[in-house]
């Protein structure tokens, strides 16, 4: 998985969370509909029914903004990815601009008497 590319990478996690939101949601519908079944009145059953459903219902709209957003930062990842290769790569610094300023502390330190003597 080294060699992929990360917007592949993103689109595929985002698969595997929906896959789970969607297995988890399937799960607590099986929960709703047991307890429909078991539920003494009509009306108790009637409102775990819709419980059931309910959650059926937001958990695939859960799952599509989910895959939505990991398209749309996959996208961007790879447009990005895209425009960096096309912009030229940044100039080098100059020597004069490194050699003001001192690398070491010893360098620092006679930087700093030179000014005071």
């Amino acid at each position: 998985m080294a060699e992929a590319d990360l917007d592949a990478v993103i689109r595929q996690t985002a698969r595997a969370q929906t896959k789970a939101v969607m297995a988890a949601a399937k799960k607590r519908q099986a929960v709703w509909v047991a307890r429909s079944a078991k539920a003494k009145d009509k009306d108790t059953k009637a409102r775990f029914r819709h419980l059931a459903k309910s959650t059926i219902l937001n958990a695939t709209a859960t799952a599509k903004r989910l895959q939505n957003s990991a398209e749309n930062a996959a996208d961007a990842y790879a447009r990005a990815m895209k425009k960096a290769m096309e912009e030229p790569p940044p100039a080098k610094e100059s020597r004069k601009k490194s050699e003001k300023k001192p690398d070491t502390q010893a360098e620092k330190k006679r930087a700093k008497k030179k000014k005071n003597a």
